[in-house]
């Protein structure tokens, strides 16, 4: 009777256990597979199970690894269910894996969490990429696509490149296709995939290529007594006593690494002596005779023969030595096939490199050349055209980078605060530069020594009421939101959008400047005051006012330039003495009375100044004085300037 109720009991039990693993969805039964592992929450045994429930394909995957790394999932004691696990009044809400439905509250004596410790979370969290890179929410993607690029790993090579095919978005697509290439060359079995990478991304220029490349090339310095084994992928044998490999140091590797007696220093050899010196005598020698180098090695020599003391190593042995054994530099990749193409790819981005930064320092310099003709197209008129040495004419440009900042406090809008500061700070130093010309210049003519003695007084005057109206302190003029930021054509080349606008708006004013001197009633005068005023004042021409409107339109200038120059420079009473010289050599170098030779000094001043501050970028003082010296030679050889003036003009 009690076999056959044992039998009944245990027939019942297994019915019961089929009933439920009936009633068990898939998800349920692949955790059910492999619940000892879960339960037991070892990093070294947990892979298995991580693998099942991500490889499984079943749509729950994803909430069971998110519920299971948030330390959401937990097991029910009773019958070893899982469950996704929510708090509730009396305990803990469980909502079934399968169906998504609250099967009941739980207390939580009844129940077990699971808690995957940092490594568990980690493996959870690689398991879970293949998810996230297909998730419909694209900001998911792309969050996947970041978390990748900055922790690659192998394993997440093989999800990213299912997920190319079924990727919608053109822009994500890109990405990864290119973050693909970039984990196939650093972690890819296939040397052929590895080779093809490289030769897909040789030509780019992003940073992340050349940090992953990078590793593929590094070496590391090993010697091996006799040939170098095969397995090993040589970048290069070396010879001891060269300028890769010193002997000291060849011989020190092989001390390192137990293969040879360390040598006796001179300071080991002297305290060795002095520690056997016995009636002064040690090794057979007297003291009073140890004083050159020979007599202690002597002595040391029939101490170490004695056994005294570590034995001698001599040249000739440390030379034998050597000869022994083979040193070579080692790549840490083992394929060469790998290795060639990574140097190849490396080689052809550091020429692509070069070429990038060659293009982004001739448009830095152009950037220059726009800013210095800007700030110069007013002096090549007052200086240029009319002959006046105007050493204030800095002081136009900080006046027009101040009127900038006062309109932009009363115009809070930045936008159009520079739209209205333009002309009204063209305004304001035309109107300065005509009481100038005025009250002064017209007094001055063709007396150059006064004329600039007395313009220089006015530009330290004009700094002195700068000061006393704004203070010392660097006052800010903001760009529009819109000339934020750069032009990026790539990792290497980017300009400003303010330098852009700046080389446009010298641009503008070139053909200002001509349609003025060229076009205008305004400009055919200034242009016959200039050759000949008194052949000018006989047809009706009034010298006076051409030179005073003239005067004031290259002041004008000056301070639409001041306005430029203050939205990325600072803007002081002292900004204007940061451009006066420029603006005197690009004038004087391009050639003095014509806007041709203006524009080719600033381009000849801001390419020399670019070039000399790439060739010593430590010390831009050195630049700035070796680009004057430079200036002064080329006048000494074309004292006209680039383009000189011809004709009456030349000779005036």
């Amino acid at each position: 009777m009690t076999r056959l109720i044992a039998a009944t009991l245990a027939l019942l039990l297994s019915c019961v256990t089929v009933s439920a693993q009936e009633t068990n969805g898939a998800i349920q039964q692949v955790l059910q597979q492999h619940s000892a592992a879960i339960l037991k929450s070892s990093r070294t045994t947990i892979g298995p199970a991580i693998d099942a429930v991500a490889d499984s394909g079943l749509p729950q995957a994803q909430a069971v690894l998110e519920a299971w790394s948030n330390k959401t999932m937990w097991v029910r004691e009773a019958d070893g269910l899982f469950f996704r696990a929510e708090k509730a009044d009396g305990g803990f809400r469980l909502i079934d894996f399968d169906s998504g439905e609250t099967v009941g509250v739980f207390d939580k004596g009844a129940l077990d969490q699971i808690k995957p410790n940092s490594g568990i979370r980690a493996l959870i969290g690689t398991a879970l990429v293949q998810f996230q890179l297909k998730d419909p929410d694209p900001k998911r993607r792309q969050d996947a696509l970041t978390s990748i690029s900055r922790d690659p790993d192998p394993a997440l090579l093989k999800p990213l490149r299912n997920s190319i095919e079924m990727e919608q978005d053109a822009g994500m697509k890109a990405q990864k296709l290119r973050l693909e290439r970039l984990l196939t060359i650093a972690y890819d079995t296939d040397p052929d995939a590895r080779v093809q990478a490289m030769a897909d991304m040789s030509g780019d220029l992003g940073v992340d290529v050349r940090a992953t490349l990078n590793p593929l090339v590094a070496t590391r310095r090993a010697v091996v007594q006799g040939e170098v084994p095969e397995s090993s992928n040589v970048a290069r044998i070396l010879t001891p006593g060269t300028e890769a490999l010193g002997k000291v140091e060849a011989y020190d590797m092989l001390v390192a690494a137990d293969l040879a007696p360390r040598r006796v220093t001179n300071a080991a050899m002297r305290a060795a002596l002095e520690a056997h010196i016995a009636d002064g005598r040690v090794g057979g020698v007297a003291v009073q005779q140890l004083g050159s180098d020979a007599a202690r090695r002597a002595a040391y020599i029939t101490l170490a023969e004695a056994g005294i003391v570590p034995p001698f190593i001599s040249e000739e042995e440390v030379q034998a030595t050597l000869d022994g054994f083979t040193f070579y530099d080692a790549y840490a990749d083992p394929s060469p096939q790998v290795t060639d193409a990574a140097v190849a790819a490396l080689n052809a981005i550091k020429m692509n490199v070069g070429l990038n930064q060659a293009a982004d320092l001739t448009l830095d310099a152009l950037s220059l050349a726009s800013i210095y003709f800007l700030a110069a197209i007013g002096l090549a008129i007052t200086f240029g055209v009319m002959g006046v040495i105007n050493m204030a004419h800095g002081e136009f440009i900080m006046m027009g980078a101040y009127t900038g900042y006062v309109v932009q406090q009363i115009i809070p809008n930045h936008t159009l605060s520079i739209i209205v500061a333009i002309p009204l700070a063209f305004a304001v130093t035309f109107a300065a530069g005509v009481a100038m010309e005025r009250l002064v210049i017209r007094w001055l003519y063709n007396r150059p020594l006064e004329t600039l003695l007395a313009t220089f007084g006015i530009s330290i005057a004009l700094q002195q009421l700068a000061k006393n109206i704004f203070g010392t302190q660097a006052r800010p003029l903001t760009a529009p939101a819109w000339l934020d930021g750069a032009l990026t054509l790539n990792d290497v080349v980017s300009i400003s959008y303010i330098r852009i606008a700046i080389f446009f708006l010298a641009l503008f004013f070139l053909a200002v400047f001509l349609f003025i001197m060229k076009r205008t009633r305004l400009g055919l005068e200034t242009r016959a005051v200039t050759q000949n005023p008194r052949m000018a004042a006989s047809m009706g021409i009034n010298p006076g006012r051409v030179n005073m409107l003239t005067f004031g339109l290259g002041s004008g200038i000056a301070g639409v330039a001041g306005v430029a120059i203050g939205l990325f420079a600072k803007v002081t009473s002292e900004m204007g003495s940061d451009y006066i010289v420029q603006s005197f050599m690009t004038v004087v170098v391009g050639g003095v009375g014509n806007i041709w030779g203006t524009l080719a000094g600033a381009a000849m001043i801001g390419f020399l100044q670019k070039g000399i501050e790439w060739g010593n970028p430590s010390n831009t003082l050195a630049a700035q004085t070796y680009m004057i010296v430079f200036i002064i030679i080329f006048i000494q050889f074309r004292p006209r300037g680039i383009i000189a003036l011809k004709g009456r003009a030349a000779g005036d």
